[in-house]
């Protein structure tokens, strides 16, 4: 098929496309800006947030973390719904609608006089990020990659990281001018959320190329049906997913990693502050010291996830999953013992190592297993049961601490429930191929 095709171009006297930078990297690219905005604007910073709002307002953790309840649940509420949109209208104007959505809202959070308002503001934030964030770029990742998908991943995701490394700035910022920072960060994202709305392709197919830079078969170089070479993926429904024990599997396991994560999300930095209050520090320089800490596990990530990304393509995902959760599980319980600014540290070092190779192996698994069709929708839906419990967590460790003064016991008990979470992974196996047609049929 593909010499018939050689000769056919060279009777027509047709000369061969240039090589060109396949457009999947400007992807990438839109991706990596997009997550770096996304993390400083609500998971990065809302720890930053929690230590200035109960400066500035004079707010309980408990109260504060409220905010971030609803806006978890918010966000397990609208998970399929964020699927089947993306899936449907496509991501592109997703991301353009939770970009405005997202700097609207910081807007009007620079308003704020009481805590319903923040929680308010902070719903509209997090619709809008959950719109044009992380889902939306993972699956125009999806469909765009298949051979280098887990590190097309990585270096969107390492935006999550980047971030961290920006957090002290941004800590300065919103400490010595809450409000001005606030509008200053709205406009930010929407004059990103425009040229990334223009620079997006849903999938290659719409610039007549195939995933990882093949050519068409209209540009005369088509992928030979009998070439080994070519990836082969098998596109699962929701519907056939929901029937596959994987889906199942891979879902509980994420729910058991990112409670501890979304509870860092909430309290490292409070955690860390306290810590080097007890140790003698003033008040705004426990904050900066907290905000460094968060910054050293994002360094340590940043390196992690290009190396995740790389033995992800070549290795089993499975594999890899189970190592860094127990890693993750390991940093935690550290961070629940550490009472020196050394122990924070050595905290940063191994819970960025193990966050840093998890994330983009945990989205490209589902893609992998599950195909490009339905991938936001299947993912959104593996996100409903992972936002509850997102949302509880956090919550629950902010109420333990207003009630005894101590973390210690949320994140000993988070760090054993990765644990276990690890030991799930040991049962994800690749689904039953014959899953679609036999689901298809019925």
């Amino acid at each position: 098929m593909l010499n018939r095709h050689k000769k056919e171009i060279k009777s027509q006297n047709m000369v061969p496309p240039k090589k060109t930078l396949f457009y999947g990297w400007y992807m990438v690219i839109v991706g990596l800006v997009i997550l770096t905005l996304n993390a400083l604007a609500v998971f990065r910073g809302i720890g930053v947030l929690v230590v200035v709002l109960q400066k500035n307002f004079s707010w309980s953790r408990t109260e504060i973390s409220i905010g971030n309840v609803l806006s978890r649940a918010e966000g397990a509420a609208l998970g399929p719904i964020e699927g089947f949109l993306i899936d449907k209208v496509g991501a592109k104007r997703m991301i353009l609608i939770g970009m405005i959505i997202m700097g609207v809202g910081f807007f009007a959070f620079s308003r704020i006089q009481n805590v319903w308002q923040f929680y308010i503001v902070f719903m509209i934030i997090t619709l809008g990020a959950g719109l044009g964030g992380w889902l939306a770029v993972a699956s125009v990742l999806n469909n765009w990659f298949i051979r280098n998908r887990t590190m097309a991943m990585a270096i969107a995701m390492s935006g999550i990281h980047l971030a961290g490394i920006f957090l002290p700035l941004y800590a300065y910022a919103i400490d010595w001018q809450f409000r001005f920072t606030l509008v200053a960060m709205g406009v930010i994202i929407i004059l990103v959320g425009i040229p990334s709305y223009l620079l997006t392709r849903n999938t290659p197919e719409e610039v007549g190329l195939l995933p990882d830079g093949e050519a068409s078969l209209d540009h005369g170089f088509g992928v030979d049906a009998d070439n080994q070479n070519t990836p082969k993926e098998f596109d699962f429904t929701l519907k056939q997913a929901l029937y596959a024990p994987v889906f199942w599997v891979i879902t509980a396991s994420h729910v058991s990693s990112t409670m501890a994560l979304a509870t860092m999300g909430v309290h490292l930095t409070p955690r860390i502050t306290d810590m080097m209050i007890d140790l003698g520090r003033e008040e705004s320089v426990a904050l900066y010291w907290a905000s460094f800490v968060e910054s050293g596990y994002a360094i340590f990530a940043f390196p992690a996830i290009f190396i995740s990304g790389w033995l992800g393509d070549r290795m089993s995902k499975k594999n890899l999953l189970i190592v860094f959760m127990f890693m993750q599980g390991v940093s935690t319980l550290i961070l629940a013992y550490a009472n020196t600014l050394w122990m924070a540290f050595v905290f940063a070092f191994v819970y960025g190592i193990s966050f840093g190779g998890r994330v983009p192996i945990m989205s490209a698994i589902r893609g992998e297993y599950f195909g490009r069709k339905a991938f936001a929708s299947i993912t959104g839906w593996s996100m409903l049961p992972n936002g509850v419990l997102m949302a509880i967590s956090p919550v629950v460790t902010a109420w333990w601490y207003d009630t005894t003064g101590s973390y210690f016991l949320p994140f000993f008990i988070l760090s054993v429930i990765t644990l276990i979470g690890g030991v799930i992974m040991f049962f994800a196996k690749p689904p039953n191929r014959l899953i679609p047609q036999d689901i298809g049929e019925k």
